[in-house]
């Protein structure tokens, strides 16, 4: 019976995505139509592979890839770009059909056509994310295509520094624009890491620290962040690049100021350890980076976040590694102000039940060893 189920569910499934490619092909000269058409393609789609690669088979997927590219209304520009996004984000078999160097160019002519609004520039950009995400192939496409480059425009061009307000519908859309970009260079340049785009990405790194500069809303730190920590992340010379234009001073200087509102805020808290998270990637292959954060006395302000009990342990695992990664070189040259911002053994003790808990007994290790090399610092400093 409940085989039988499942057989009338599939051949329902397959009858009606049938219908909607006959809709879909005659009613091109009603654009509303289409659109419905399509918007009923996509949530029958939606994380349904199945569902997808039948489509794919019966012709569907390209009918749409070519409908988008062809003078239809900008409505089903926009619903045919995002189908197609649905599905390839579905579908490995379909990404890898769409995933060509023609439908990246394809995609490059909808963002630099001055016809083009900004939702049709986001629904473009979404299509690049699901074409690039986990795909080797896709990561290159996008690089030797020169949309990489585009969208390295697009993260500096899109928004204004000056006049972020998120409740103005106009800035709103070019807020989920720019959001949608950063999101794609993220899969640029990550899952698998992919060298070459970091090595490309970096080069926006002074941009993103202006932005860093001038707002710690979350809405612009979280993306940020993500984009930086995945393209300093296991590159040395991205990292180093980071270093030079002023980011880790950056990052530090934002960490601060959250933790002074994290007094007031439990959200500021929470982007703390997003930035902890960042801090951490960018010295993670070179803690002698991490001089620049003495400074600022980060090893102290981490030991404040360490302490919050809001924190899960994944979150407190994170600021260990930290810790760690700051604390590997010599006490001279950290001039660490740690003395009022000990560890509690009582918050030691908790969080090493929860750590085991968890069976992550490797970290609770280092944690001791990172426990170990600050009191050894303390003592240093009361000779």
């Amino acid at each position: 019976m409940e085989t039988q189920k499942v057989q009338k569910k599939q051949c329902d499934m397959k009858t009606d995505l049938n219908l909607l490619l006959e809709c879909l092909k005659y009613q091109m000269d009603c654009p509303v139509s289409q659109k419905e058409a399509l918007i009923t393609i996509y949530s029958i789609c939606q994380q349904n592979s199945e569902a997808s690669e039948y489509f794919r088979e019966i012709g569907g997927l390209m009918f749409i890839n070519d409908l988008a590219k062809s003078n239809v209304h900008c409505i089903v520009k926009e619903a045919a770009l995002f189908t197609l996004g649905i599905i390839i984000e579905s579908n490995v078999y379909c990404q890898q059909t769409l995933c060509t160097s023609a439908l990246f160019e394809d995609l490059i002519l909808f963002l630099i056509n001055k016809d083009s609004g900004v939702n049709l520039k986001r629904m473009s950009v979404y299509v690049i994310l699901v074409l690039v995400s986990n795909n080797k192939s896709g990561q290159t496409y996008v690089r030797d295509t020169g949309c990489i480059g585009l969208l390295l425009q697009l993260f500096r061009t899109t928004l204004s520094i000056s006049e972020i307000n998120l409740s103005d519908e106009n800035t709103n859309q070019c807020y989920q624009l720019w959001s949608s970009v950063c999101s794609t260079l993220c899969a640029c340049v990550n899952n698998p890491q992919n060298e070459d785009n970091q090595n490309i990405c970096c080069s926006v790194f002074p941009y993103a620290k202006e932005w860093l500069e001038s707002c710690t809303e979350p809405e612009i730190v979280r993306p940020i962040c993500s984009f930086v920590g995945l393209t300093v992340a296991n590159n040395l010379y991205v990292q180093k690049y980071f270093v030079s234009v002023g980011g880790l001073d950056t990052l530090a200087k934002v960490l601060i100021k959250l933790m002074h509102d994290s007094c007031m805020s439990h959200s500021s808290t929470k982007l703390a350890v997003v930035v902890t998270k960042t801090l951490d990637a960018c010295i993670a292959n070179d803690s002698a980076m991490g001089v620049v954060l003495a400074k600022y006395h980060t090893v102290s302000e981490l030991l404040k976040l360490l302490s919050n009990d809001t924190l899960d342990t994944g979150e407190k695992i994170s600021i260990i590694l930290t810790i760690g990664h700051c604390t590997e070189v010599c006490a001279e040259q950290l001039s660490l102000k740690i003395n009022d911002n000990s560890l509690n053994v009582n918050n030691v003790e908790e969080l090493d039940v929860q750590v085991r808990k968890r069976s992550l007994q490797d970290y609770w290790k280092k944690a001791n060893e990172i426990l170990h090399r600050i009191k050894l610092i303390e003592n240093e400093r009361d000779e």
